[in-house]
């Protein structure tokens, strides 16, 4: 009878098993599962001691309880560090960029008044989320008054590397990014096609922190250390005694191609596994969101930290003890200063050079100033 009952109760606790499986594959939520195999099996033992009375001394019991509990405290450790993990504030989450489509009501986008008033054929335009806000000011002041969806229109926004492809593959006449990296040059490259660069800007490369750091300042040379994983904690700059954690963006990204340019010759170092559920293994090489670990380092471009997200939780490091401020952009003291550009790939739409031409204009690099970015130009 009694093994009647637990052939029954294993029967029972393996249905159970496999719904709770099943729910748990389909909501992705694998960081369970070390609980999903520890728990049954645990009530199939204790149910199973209770039926053939095998708890019969204090000894028995507690050999029991401390095999289970170690068991159940093993398992909870991936879930506690998933949820742990998840609690962390993304820093760089991606905008709303529904906020900055161009002649939408109640928009972000800065207004200003042009000389030039394109018509058709009008330039199909695409871009780097960071440049957003400005050429689609750009739009508002120079495109006719009508509704510019980002994903079914002439003006799109996209992540720099989807740009770069759109112009490679002729989806779009003209981008605003920064240079392209070298798979981008060398696919264009392949394509017969020639990329010009027009500056239209100045900006700042940034790197930022957890606002609690007590690090404010690193020279260049410092940052090239961490990021070649030479130094690889904060104390070894003047913070506290922590293992620093240098994230990385993805590849062909326009902030992850001006590291690259930064680094030089010096050999980046892997990217750091992102999940802390779990913890070592496999390397993520597309981190796209930075987490704001307190003993975290990232990178970015000025407006699109300072403008765009705000982020209150970071701060923003000097470089060589200089500020990443706008007039430090403009008087040239910062010293991770890059331009950034309309790029074109050989469009025969009249007015694509009509539209870049106004835009290196007094007229136009007043309104890249008005947005907040630094123009070319200082006037």
């Amino acid at each position: 009878m009694k093994i009647i009952q637990t052939i029954f109760v294993f029967i029972c606790l393996l249905f159970f098993t496999g719904i709770v499986a099943l729910i748990t594959l389909l909501n992705g939520l694998m960081h369970y599962k070390g609980l999903l195999l520890v728990v049954p099996i645990s009530l199939f033992l204790l149910f199973t001691c209770l039926i053939f009375e095998w708890f019969t001394t204090k000894q028995r019991k507690a050999w029991f309880a401390g095999i289970m509990g170690v068991a159940l405290v093993s398992a909870s450790i991936a879930p506690i560090q998933y949820h742990y993990k998840m609690n962390i504030p993304t820093v760089d989450a991606e905008i709303d960029v529904f906020a900055y489509e161009p002649f939408a009501a109640q928009n972000k986008v800065v207004k200003s008044k042009a000389s030039l008033q394109l018509q058709e054929p009008l330039p199909r335009i695409d871009g780097a989320t960071a440049m957003y806000p400005l050429y689609a000011a750009f739009v508002e002041a120079t495109y006719p008054k009508k509704s510019y969806p980002s994903d079914e229109s002439e003006v799109m926004v996209n992540r720099t590397p989807v740009a770069y492809h759109n112009l490679i593959y002729e989806d779009v006449d003209l981008i605003f990014a920064a240079a392209p990296s070298a798979s981008q040059q060398k696919r264009a490259d392949m394509r017969g096609l020639t990329l010009n660069l027009t500056p239209i800007g100045r900006e700042a490369f940034v790197f930022f922190v957890h606002h609690k750091n007590s690090v404010d300042n690193l020279t260049l040379a410092q940052v090239k250390q961490m990021y070649a994983g030479e130094i690889t904690n904060w104390r070894e700059v003047g913070g506290a005694d922590d293992t620093i954690r240098a994230f990385q963006r993805p590849a062909d990204s326009g902030s992850q191609t001006s590291l690259e340019k930064i680094m030089g010759d010096m050999p980046i170092m892997e990217a750091p596994a992102e999940d802390v559920a779990t913890g070592m293994g496999g390397i993520i090489h597309e981190v796209s969101k930075y987490r704001n670990y307190k003993n975290a380092i990232g990178y970015t471009f000025r407006y699109y930290s300072t403008e765009m997200v705000g982020s209150k939780e970071i701060k923003l490091l000097s470089i060589d003890g200089v500020a990443p401020t706008k007039e430090n952009i403009r008087n040239g003291t910062y010293p991770l200063t890059s331009e950034f550009y309309a790029v074109t790939a050989g469009t025969d739409n009249p007015n694509v050079t009509r539209f870049v031409d106004w835009i290196v204009s007094e007229e136009g690099q007043t309104l890249v100033d008005k947005v907040g970015y630094v123009p070319v130009e200082n006037f």
